[in-house]
């Protein structure tokens, strides 16, 4: 049943064009609705040339979002502003803040059974964002909302398969925690296949990975933040997601998510996905001493972003 209707809210910025684009060449989907508030008829149409099967529309501005969100199975919103260099995903929050409250509310009320897929940064806070708006329409499923953090994953994967000539297809490694920062934590413990890095070598690249957007940003110098890697990693996620709706057994995704895990009220951890969303939620598993401090080290900063999520929504009309 590769039926799935999917929207993209944001679709002609710089995520996600190219997220649209792999949307487009999926056989999963067979609906995808693209939103934005400039320039999605231009990209609709490109990619309505296309030859594969699902149908394209572009919707522009507020007043056709409603039409957009309408019969939806998956929405995937990479829209705001990105990172400029010297800028942490913080600095996003006012502006990105308001978006995602606008968009989510639109969501709770055109298609509140839809699966939610937030990009937009800081994600540690747009997801506590999107379920208080979700929470205030009474249509609030903790199963269907998920901050996508995958993109913290896939550069995991690449980097460890960089430095032991591994094959990044077949290398897996859990993040968990947050998206920014030290909240990211890779744990390089349970890495399949089983990797082995001296001390001061899991150091060097556990910060890489916890630092690999401002990597993007500061190559980018001043055009953006990670673009491709993060259309590729959000592709890969709503993949995972629709495959499950469809009834595949066993797929793992992590994603940031309501989590009764640890003491911070969300948390990133493996999780089992199934026809409604969250199956179940495979927890943290053993780790690493060296793994255990970095949790205990995210929390504060965690705690702290999701509680400024919580305060704004409460405040937005």
């Amino acid at each position: 049943q590769n039926n799935a209707k999917v929207a993209v809210l944001g679709a002609s910025g710089g995520i996600g064009q190219p997220l649209s684009l792999l949307l487009k060449n999926s056989p999963l989907v067979s609906r995808l609705s693209l939103y934005d508030i400039a320039h999605t008829p231009g990209v609709a149409a490109d990619l309505s040339h296309i030859e594969t099967r699902a149908n394209v529309k572009g919707f522009l501005g507020p007043e056709q979002l409603p039409e957009c969100l309408k019969g939806c199975d998956v929405v995937v919103i990479p829209a705001g502003v990105p990172r400029k260099p010297g800028m942490t995903r913080d600095d996003l929050f006012n502006t990105n803040a308001s978006i995602v409250a606008a968009l989510t509310s639109a969501c709770a009320k055109h298609c509140p059974e839809a699966m939610i897929c937030v990009i937009s940064n800081p994600v540690n806070s747009t997801i506590p964002i999107t379920s208080e708006v979700f929470k205030k329409h009474g249509v609030y499923n903790p199963n269907r909302i998920f901050g996508v953090t995958t993109l913290d994953i896939v550069r995991a994967n690449a980097f460890v398969a960089e430095l032991k000539g591994l094959d990044p297809a077949r290398v897996s490694v859990p993040v968990i925690g947050g998206h920014a920062g030290k909240t990211i934590i890779p744990l390089i413990s349970q890495c399949t296949p089983k990797v082995d890095f001296p001390q001061d070598q899991l150091e060097k690249l556990t910060g890489r990975i916890q630092e690999a957007g401002t990597e993007v940003v500061k190559a980018k110098a001043g055009a953006g933040s990670a673009t491709l890697s993060m259309a590729y990693a959000g592709a890969r996620f709503v993949f995972s997601l629709v495959d499950a709706m469809n009834g595949k057994e066993g797929v793992i995704e992590c994603a940031f998510v309501r989590s009764e895990e640890t003491e911070s009220p969300y948390f990133s951890t493996p999780l089992l996905l199934g026809k409604n969303g969250i199956e179940k939620n495979l927890g943290i598993g053993k780790i690493s001493p060296f793994e255990e401090k970095m949790v205990a080290e995210a929390m504060s900063e965690l705690k702290a972003s999701i509680k400024k999520g919580e305060e704004f929504a409460k405040n937005f009309k």
